[in-house]
């Protein structure tokens, strides 16, 4: 995501942690709740007692989620609309690096973020930041894709893929593969035409096209840097483009061939459609890479109840058929069509996908960031 922050006196933060723990009640205990440290909506009465409070605070502070992001316009509305919360959607372009930012920066504000949406590699480092939840629907979210404690948990997710407009590549053909777009025969084609979702080092989409890189051509899990050296030889190429891919710099044709996640790459097919752009979007079979963009609570939230209703809603099964709406996989895939609770029309308009992945630990994700920190500038430079 290339959602690519004022420090607060000690004084504000006192206020408001004394304001959250002494006026929220929970409706049907009638004892005192502070909502900062809930751990779940049963832990504090119920969901009554939490759309209650959640109500009461009227607003919800979310960062970094652009309207055309897995479905985030709709989701947010929709929400708004059946809770009558405010939402303030700060920097919707920006990265996960900027969340983090913000939380550490703004603390104590009433505008600090309550909530994040953000990338795994970004949130499993900073675990003290945020609020253990555990969400109603807990037990539908696979464990390999939450942290046990339950200060971060994958929401939605997707594969790395290739997006091409032909009209602007021929006389070659749009590439599928990551061999295709090194190939010799496509090279001039393809000179100035790729992009990516901005700096790998802090955009997640962006450092997950270059793990995808890696993975074709012989890296692995624990090895990221073929995928810096692919990017190397596209630059030496001439086809690297270090603009970041948007709608309209597909559409300008600035940027043809872009290397982002499934659902923003076919978002920007679906809109562009309209506009007689026919973009063609493939999962590179030889560079397999999914991962899921993890929720997460901030610790310092100045309205937990409203960002603890916002995780619960975008883990009912609405809220996971509107990330399936914007072309995103959600995280209760697999629960949902066991229970039958998954939209058939959005399901079918997921492109295909040919073969098995394995995500990465932790471990790997720090050594990936750690090596691609160190590299990309000087690889790319």
């Amino acid at each position: 995501m290339h959602r690519i922050a004022k420090l607060a006196c000690a004084a504000a933060a006192v206020t408001l942690a004394a304001t959250a723990c002494s006026s929220s009640k929970s409706s049907s205990t009638g004892s005192s709740v502070n909502w900062n440290t809930v751990s779940s909506a049963s832990a504090a009465g119920g969901m009554n007692a939490l759309i209650a409070e959640a109500k009461k605070e009227g607003t919800l502070n979310v960062i970094t989620l652009p309207r055309t992001w897995a479905n985030y316009g709709k989701i947010m509305d929709d929400f708004s609309a059946k809770y009558g919360i405010k939402i303030n959607d700060a920097n919707p372009n920006g990265s996960s690096g900027d969340e983090i930012t913000a939380v550490k920066s703004d603390k104590g504000l009433s505008t600090a973020p309550d909530v994040l949406d953000i990338g795994n590699s970004h949130a499993t480092p900073n675990t003290s930041l945020f609020a253990p939840y555990e969400v109603s629907e807990w037990s539908s979210i696979p464990s390999a894709l939450k942290d046990a404690n339950g200060s971060w948990f994958g929401d939605y997710g997707g594969y790395i893929s290739i997006a091409c407009d032909a009209s602007k590549v021929a006389p070659a053909p749009c590439p599928k593969t990551f061999a295709d777009l090194i190939n010799p025969s496509y090279v001039a084609d393809y000179k100035g035409k790729v992009a990516i979702s901005g700096d790998p080092t802090s955009a997640n989409a962006a450092f997950s096209a270059v793990w995808a890189a890696s993975l074709s051509q012989g890296g692995s899990l624990d090895n990221i840097q073929p995928g810096i050296d692919f990017f190397k030889k596209l630059k030496a190429n001439s086809e690297y483009n270090a603009t970041t891919d948007t709608e309209s710099t597909i559409e300008s044709g600035a940027t043809p061939i872009t290397i982002d996640w499934e659902f923003n790459n076919s978002q920007f097919a679906s809109d562009l459609k309209a506009k007689g752009i026919d973009l063609t979007v493939s999962i590179p079979s030889d560079g397999l890479y999914s991962a899921y963009y993890d929720q997460a609570i901030s610790k310092y939230a100045p309205h937990p109840a409203a960002a603890r209703l916002w995780e619960e809603y975008l883990y009912s099964a609405i809220g996971q058929n509107d990330f399936m709406g914007g072309f995103a996989r959600p995280v209760e895939f697999d629960a949902m069509q066991s229970a039958g609770t998954l939209d058939a029309t959005d399901e079918q308009n997921l492109p295909s996908v040919t073969g098995t992945v394995s995500y990465p630990t932790t471990a790997q994700q720090t050594a990936a960031q750690t090596t691609l920190t160190s590299a990309w500038a000087s690889a790319l430079g």
